[in-house]
């Protein structure tokens, strides 16, 4: 069982860019593909970005391609998610989440509020 912890959310101008992290708790975290969902007011939480085990393989929703980066390093058990040129539409709630062996994204962490001005 992996313990998930967010960090790096914050407020920040249109265009602007933000780095979230994600530190998992134990010494399994190299075994789980990692994503990065978000939430915004009223609306259902997507799926924003995943990266594999290794981080060999990543995945991103058209509307990030281009702008956010999904990246891990399985020595300090954390996950990243480089965001540049923000957009309002950005705004929400983001939460990294952990998929162990295929069976879904079972452990999820408490959220990092991002808000993007205009």
């Amino acid at each position: 069982q992996v313990q998930l912890v967010e960090s790096g959310g914050g407020l920040v101008q249109a265009g602007g860019s933000l780095r979230l992290s994600c530190a998992a708790s134990g010494r399994t975290f190299s075994t789980y593909t990692m994503g990065w969902f978000r939430q915004a007011p009223g609306k259902e939480r997507e799926l924003v970005a995943t990266i594999t085990s290794s981080g060999g393989r990543t995945y991103y929703t058209e509307s990030v391609k281009g702008r956010f980066t999904i990246s891990r390093d399985n020595a300090k058990n954390t996950m990243y998610l480089q965001m540049n040129s923000l957009k309002p539409e950005d705004t929400a709630v983001y939460y990294c989440a952990g998929d162990r062996l295929g069976t879904g994204y079972r452990y999820w962490g408490q959220g990092t509020q991002v808000t993007v001005s205009s």
